[in-house]
């Protein structure tokens, strides 16, 4: 039995600044280091002392930071794979929300979404980020750990076909 454990990036500078993340490369706010320590302790509760554990993380720096509070605690080293980042923007990346709002295109309520374009130059299709995320998620359940943390962003499709045991846990917050 293998246990994968999603996390999800806490607040970031874009967040507070209402720019659009994406590829956009922010850091955690303060708010966001405090919850990226606190999500490490909640991990390392539920891992067992002594279970071999990997962690995986995407390369952008806020996932990164957040990657290597847990990899403080489990005495292992991020592998750091940008297949793991969450949707590109193109040129909306680190612009300001309402830029990107005025821009984008829903996708149609039926029919085609996958391929959707939405309207920005350079943003990349839901059908590109599930392809190079579901290719970097194969690889990382087919290596033996038992144990495996992912470190994304919000807006990263994981896997389909598998288990989510806990989603949208915060007890860690207190």
């Amino acid at each position: 039995m293998r246990t994968l454990y999603a996390v999800t990036h806490p607040e970031a500078t874009h967040h507070v600044e209402r720019v659009v993340g994406g590829w956009h490369d922010s850091r955690l706010t303060p708010a966001g280091l405090s919850a990226a320590a606190a999500i490490a302790q909640a991990l390392r509760a539920q891992i067992p002392d002594g279970a071999e554990v990997e962690l995986f993380s995407s390369d952008l720096l806020r996932t990164r930071q957040t990657a290597e509070k847990v990899a403080e605690l489990f005495g292992v080293s991020p592998i750091l794979d940008p297949r793991l980042r969450e949707k590109s923007y193109g040129e909306a990346g680190g612009r300001p929300q309402e830029w990107l709002d005025r821009r984008f295109i829903p996708p149609p309520a039926a029919g085609e979404r996958l391929e959707h374009d939405e309207g920005v130059a350079g943003a990349e299709t839901r059908a590109a980020v599930a392809g190079r995320v579901y290719a970097a998620m194969d690889e990382v359940v087919r290596r033996p750990c038992e144990h495996k943390i992912i470190v994304t962003c919000a807006r990263t499709t994981f896997s389909h076909n598998r288990a989510v045991v806990s989603l949208g846990d915060t007890r860690h917050l207190g």
